[in-house]
């Protein structure tokens, strides 16, 4: 295992990844610092073979709190006001929730307390997410007028414009329970059973290709940005690929043979 102060990291022998928010003392806020460590684990886990699936967990009652909120305070106290610090922090979150929709490696966020704002935004970039039934989700800088302007952007990517508008409008706390309903996490299970829900999801995907993982994964984000004709036309285009690829055949091949694929991710 590797560990610093606010960011643990630790790969089974299966190839989950599992990296823990671990600043309880300021509610897994995400500092400047955070920020940084987080991007820094998603391009390593990007590149590293050996990681076949990232699980994004917490410790403490908060999974997290969204931005320092005191930090950004601070930065006021340049001349321009903070401007041009609110920018740099702005895109440097911004980077991290791309970097985790752009991470070839399929992403779980494993949220056992309070995500709020800038966190509810962590977890829905990411790729799936299991939730405490206890946890809970919003995005309320409209009571501190701030709107939530960036987290809107994961958010109406994961649910229906107006159950993303009311969590925004409103900055109302909402329930595991609701926010399965409303599709921002996959499911809410018992507190003692998270992590385990969460690695059993975990070693099943993780017993896929990784070559297939990685080419579904971009397939994904990159045709829900497309029209119609055009989506389709791109998902032909890495059908073909795919289907070229030795894992895909060898897992035709596995399939009408009757017997296990032997893959090699690639």
């Amino acid at each position: 295992m590797e560990s610093d102060d606010i960011l643990l990291s630790n790969l089974d022998d299966s190839g989950i990844l599992r990296l823990t928010l671990n600043d309880a003392r300021r509610r897994n806020a995400l500092s400047e610092a955070m920020l940084h460590r987080l991007g820094d684990a998603f391009a390593k886990a990007g590149s590293d073979p050996k990681v076949r699936v990232v699980v994004l967990a917490a410790n403490g009652p908060a999974y997290c709190a969204g931005h320092d909120l005191k930090e950004l305070t601070a930065g006021r106290a340049a001349a321009d006001g903070g401007r041009a610090y609110f920018a740099r922090i702005m895109a440097l979150c911004s980077g991290v929730m791309q970097a985790i929709v752009t991470c070839p490696k399929p992403v779980i966020a494993e949220v056992s307390g309070i995500a709020t704002a800038a966190g509810c935004q962590l977890v829905a970039s990411c790729d799936l997410a299991i939730a405490a039934d206890t946890a809970q989700f919003s995005t309320p800088g409209v009571h501190i007028g701030l709107f939530c302007s960036t987290p809107m952007v994961a958010l109406s990517r994961n649910v229906t414009n107006k159950h993303a508008m009311e969590m925004l409008l409103t900055g109302d706390m909402i329930g595991a329970d609701r926010a399965a309903d409303m599709g921002l996490v996959n499911r809410a299970v018992a507190p003692e059973t998270l992590r385990e829900t969460t690695l059993a999801m975990a070693q099943k995907i993780a017993s896929k290709s990784s070559l297939t993982l990685a080419t579904g994964k971009r397939a994904f984000y990159e045709q829900r940005e497309m029209t119609l004709p055009a989506a389709y036309d791109h998902a032909s285009a890495v059908m073909v690929d795919n289907m070229l690829a030795r894992d895909a055949k060898e897992g035709i091949g596995a399939f009408i043979e009757k017997r296990a694929p032997q893959w090699q991710d690639c």
